[in-house]
């Protein structure tokens, strides 16, 4: 076993890897960006190494600075997450010619499986079952608008260097695809450089299942199958493990189909054979195809992990180490069900914008594994991926697995950003989901039920009030007044977009009445603690003018400052601004052009997705105030509209 390795990642993947080294002995090595001098993964390694500027151009993707950092520090072996470098051949390439070891596959490997386009036709060879389509060169759009006439719509577009949904669109019509193919490539050259496509067919009842492979070079076996079904514009959101509705069949069909991938090109190290799976005749095992293969860990390998009682990164370091496998297929048991939810920064309502802020406060439940590379105080960075953590649970069936994960998203607590828990929540809650009736396009079904989260209860905004008045501390403003009536004071809540007035009646010290537009509120004190028409208080995180209760979700209320609300009136509507930091990838609209409203304007790329900005009205555009390229700061204003006239 390595005595010295560096982690060639950050986040929580980083922090992940560094507890199961250090628990085999290792001393560990940390890299980190000039946005990463305080994180989590730095503070939890032995040495760390700086390696450059904010964005990963000028730091995690310098392979040569890693490289220099691994000899500066002793280290053996390189670590490379995922995401990053984690599947570049030439960085393989150049950690080996540096005497050191790469945690992972070789860099043949990696090339065999790095182009969708050619990696099918090496499964078709290897008797893996691929989707219908088009994986040749041409890359002309008549020819591949042809192909997908002769496949028959709907169909994929796909770049043949793509992962994580980039530089893929659906397309249900023959009159769409010219569109479609320009948007496809063009995202595609944005990400990776390489604007080549596939066209496939598309499955109308799609399920997403994959399977976890582990090689040592020579022999690979499989460690049973994942649901990836449940994604949002094809990022996972929840996954699970084993699929729902797998038979014995089936499983031995795919588990089978994705070793001989594995050791087809001599397989070094955990991967993921993804499956596209026809679910709408339930599983059966002429009806799933290969999509492609990730040469390195997974994001969600923490539910093979749990259902399995094997560590995944223990494995690799092992392998990597020089030793065999750990055990033979027959010795593999599945037991039981785990499920993954990924809690990311974000903004649900704003069409789930990736988010930024300081974490002002997080807390997870006891009994749940909470892989997270964030702490209290840390700040969400726009310069890359905005996970918070994943919420990992384990249960004997699948149906106790799922309340816990509920009850697990119910009770973890998180302030000073907004984040998508809540609607993790509803999704795992959702009664398909609950059957095991998943599949690709059930978020998108059901959005609007998903997103649409329930209104705060009136004790809950009555909690609010309290604290961000102070009236809730002892000692609070209440006292030392003497009046002939009771004191009273108005106050104006922001709960998400809508404002809300109210007024606090204080009738003694321990007793405030909240008097909201449609209800009244009695809080009450006794023993050092406030009850709200009987109920206990929630826990509740306070930060000067906002106070995030947390009472089965997170509830974010904000006190309103009658000046700046004055102030703000009527300079939203005529300007389009920047949401967060990012480069304006395109400018669509031209001064004197008339736009409608929903009309895009703009397309903005910030961590790591793009955005589409559009017209929030009707109007006329005044001035266009920035230009494709620009990097802009959060708030920057980038396109005027003629103001409306009164």
């Amino acid at each position: 076993m390595f005595h010295t390795l560096l982690i060639a990642n950050r986040g929580e993947i980083a922090c992940r890897i560094a507890r199961t080294a250090r628990a085999l002995g290792c001393r560990v090595v940390a890299v980190y960006s000039e946005a990463d001098a305080g994180a989590a993964h730095v503070a939890l390694a032995d040495v760390a190494v700086p390696i450059g500027g904010a964005s990963p151009a000028d730091s995690y993707l310098r392979g040569d600075r890693i490289i220099a950092a691994a000899q500066a520090t002793g280290a053996q072996a390189i670590h490379p997450g995922y995401g990053f470098l984690s599947e570049n051949p030439e960085f393989v390439e150049a950690v080996t010619a540096a005497g050191l070891v790469f945690v992972g596959p070789s860099a043949p490997a990696i090339r065999a499986m790095g182009l969708k386009d050619a990696a099918k036709r090496l499964m078709a060879e290897a008797g893996v079952p691929v989707v219908p389509g088009y994986h040749g060169p041409e890359q002309d759009p008549a020819f591949l608008a042809a192909q997908a006439e002769a496949l028959g719509y709907p169909v994929l577009i796909k770049a043949v260097a793509g992962g994580g949904g980039k530089g893929m669109r659906q397309v249900a019509r023959a009159a769409d695809f010219a569109t479609a193919l320009e948007g496809a490539r063009a995202e595609a050259r944005g990400a990776f450089g390489n604007d080549a496509v596939l066209i496939e067919k598309f499955v109308a009842s799609p399920r997403h299942i994959e399977v976890q492979v582990f090689g040592d070079g020579s022999r690979a076996l499989h460690l049973f199958e994942r649901d990836c079904s449940l994604q949002r514009r094809h990022q996972k959101v929840i996954e699970e493990a084993p699929a729902p509705g797998m038979t014995a069949e089936m499983r031995a069909a795919m588990g089978q189909a994705a070793v001989r991938a594995a050791e087809a090109i001599g397989y070094s190290g955990a991967g993921t054979v993804e499956f596209i799976v026809d679910g709408s005749d339930g599983l059966r095992p002429d009806r799933f195809w290969f999509m492609e293969m990730n040469t390195r860990l997974q994001v969600e390998h923490p539910v093979t992990e749990l259902v399995t009682g094997i560590d995944l990164v223990e494995w690799q370091l092992r392998v990597a180490a020089g030793e065999p496998l750990p055990c033979a297929q027959a010795d593999l048991r599945l037991t039981g069900h785990a499920f993954e939810a990924r809690l990311y920064a974000e903004d649900v309502p704003a069409g789930f914008l990736p988010a930024t802020g300081r974490i002002g406060h997080l807390a997870f439940p006891d009994g749940v594994r909470a892989d997270s590379g964030v702490r209290s105080g840390d700040v969400i960075s726009p310069h890359y991926d905005p996970m918070i953590a994943k919420l990992i649970v384990h249960g004997p069936t699948r149906a106790i697995a799922r309340l816990r994960l509920v009850s697990a998203l119910r009770q973890t607590q998180v302030a000073g950003t907004v984040t998508n828990l809540g609607f993790l929540a509803a999704l795992a809650s959702h009664d398909g989901f609950a059957a095991g009736q998943v599949d690709t396009g059930l978020i998108a079904r059901d959005l609007a039920q998903l997103v649409s989260l329930p209104e705060p209860a009136p004790q809950v905004l009555a909690q609010a009030a309290l604290a961000l008045t102070g009236l809730d501390r002892p000692g609070g403003p209440q006292r030392g007044f003497t009046l002939w009536a009771p004191l009273e004071q108005a106050l104006v809540l922001r709960v998400g977009p809508d404002e809300l007035p109210l007024r606090l009646r204080v009738l003694g010290p321990d007793h405030v009445t909240v008097i909201l537009p449609e209800a009244e509120v009695q809080a009450e004190r006794s023993a050092g603690h406030w009850r709200y028409d009987g109920q206990p208080a929630a826990p509740q995180h306070l930060e000067v003018d906002r106070v995030t209760v947390f009472a089965g979700q997170a509830v974010a209320v904000a006190r309103v400052d009658p000046l700046d609300r004055a102030a703000a009136q009527g300079a939203g509507s005529a300007l389009v601004v920047a949401p967060m930091p990012g480069r304006v990838v395109a400018v669509f609209a031209k001064p004197g052009q008339s736009v409608a409203a929903g009309d895009r304007l703009a397309l903005l790329e910030a961590m790591k997705m793009e955005h589409t900005l559009c017209a929030a009205r009707d109007g006329q555009v005044a001035e266009v105030l920035v230009e494709a390229g620009a990097q802009v700061e959060a708030g920057a204003a980038l396109i005027r509209l003629e103001e409306e006239e009164t």
